[in-house]
């Protein structure tokens, strides 16, 4: 992935988008002092940062995202296991798109809902739970059963708006700078 400016303003405008709708537009549950759940579509643009401009730049808006949301909104003491499953969120699906698709210049549905699952499956219902027991003494059998059933929701949701963005991504994008990102190929359903 080669940086200029185009990208930086690209990948700014998803860092934005990421802290405001985890900060901002989504609905916040507390469990034992600690925010336990929170429902909305903050992974979003980080996923799509993944999986149409990599894996570094996923994991640059996953970070980016996660620590500066911290300062404008904090919650608590700064914990980086958080940013590092911040991170993760862009970094997973940039790495099954590049495995799954051929050459990184097509993606199906498939491959698309295949990197939104294992991320979210990843993240959302192995690290995080994981890290609220460690970090906050908050029991896995608490969060993990709630977290499946956000995830089994989500995951479809995610998916399908993956795919609407990537076919909107090439009709709005100049000419010019299209060559890096791949074309999302199939039918929805």
């Amino acid at each position: 992935m080669k940086f200029n400016t185009q990208l930086l303003c690209r990948l700014a405008l998803l860092v934005a988008l990421n802290i405001i709708l985890s900060r901002v537009f989504s609905i916040r549950i507390p469990l034992g002092g600690a925010e336990a759940f929170r429902i909305g579509f903050g992974s979003l643009p980080v996923i799509f940062a993944g999986v149409f401009f990599g894996p570094l730049a996923g994991s640059i808006v996953g970070a980016l995202g996660d620590m500066l949301g911290f300062f404008i909104s904090p919650q608590g003491a700064y914990m980086p296991h958080f940013t590092l499953a911040a991170a993760l969120r862009g970094i997973i699906p940039g790495l099954i798109i590049l495995a799954t698709s051929r050459g990184r210049k097509q993606v199906g549905i498939f491959s698309l809902f295949l990197a939104t699952a294992v991320t979210l499956v990843l993240a959302d219902i192995i690290l995080l739970p994981y890290f609220l027991e460690t970090l906050f003494g908050i029991s896995r059998l608490v969060t993990v059963p709630t977290r499946i059933i956000q995830n089994v929701v989500t995951i479809p949701v995610y998916t399908a708006a993956l795919f609407g963005l990537g076919k909107l991504i090439k009709k709005v994008l100049s000419p010019g700078w299209q060559g890096d990102i791949p074309t999302v190929t199939g039918k929805l359903w």
